[in-house]
């Protein structure tokens, strides 16, 4: 009987080597997905607080503002105005300040966030209030985010949706735009509702609006 040898088996430490490449691969791409989505994130509550921070600004600017309550409506922006800026070399009235502020904080709105833009607007439970009675104002600041490739519109949708503050969500998870004011296409917003203090408060006695101030 004539015997045959088997020739021994070659390259099974080379398949092991592929195998434990593409499994080292797989999870370096994980790894490297997470930490782009940790850094999406941390970049949207950096915005966020900012945005936050430049409505404390403008409320801040607004107690400057000795007769602020009486001239709400020289706050009142669009995200789309531009306001100009008055010239205050010789002083300003207290309407001229408003604008002032407005037109000085949009720009830095814009400056300090990506595509950044706001809206100033008189609340709706507060919008047939007589002038001088209201007490707060909505500021929405609006940015764009650093997004991911997202084809689908619905998706993309979705996940703008679930970044975006103003956004009103239901009992069933479902999220739909607030009924005061929209947020621009393809931008995140924040909205906050700001009150509006005054050294010069107003009071109607005989039914005529007058103001009070404190010290003068």
């Amino acid at each position: 009987m004539q015997y045959t040898l088997l020739q021994p088996q070659r390259g099974i430490t080379l398949i092991e080597s592929l195998v434990a490449i593409v499994v080292m691969a797989l999870g370096i791409l994980g790894i490297l997905g997470v930490q782009m989505r940790t850094l999406t994130d941390t970049q949207t509550a950096v915005r966020r607080a900012q945005a936050i921070r430049l409505i404390e600004d403008l409320g801040e600017r607004m107690k400057v503002n000795p007769n602020a309550l009486s001239n709400l409506n020289a706050y009142v922006t669009g995200f789309d105005t531009t306001p100009s800026t008055p010239n205050c070399a010789n002083g300003c009235s207290a309407a001229q300040l408003a604008a002032y502020d407005v037109a000085v904080w949009k720009k830095t709105v814009q400056d300090n966030l990506p595509l950044g833009k706001a809206s100033i607007f008189i609340p709706p439970a507060e919008s047939g209030l007589a002038a001088g009675l209201g007490r707060q104002l909505g500021v929405m600041v609006a940015w764009r985010e650093n997004e991911r490739a997202i084809t689908d519109s619905a998706e993309k949708k979705t996940f703008k949706d679930n970044i975006d503050a103003t956004k009103v969500r239901a009992a069933d998870g479902t999220l739909s735009d607030g009924a005061t004011l929209a947020c621009p296409d393809d931008h995140t917003c924040h909205l906050q509702y700001i009150p509006v203090a005054s050294r010069c408060a107003p009071y109607a006695p005989g039914g005529v609006t007058m103001y009070y101030c404190p010290g003068s």
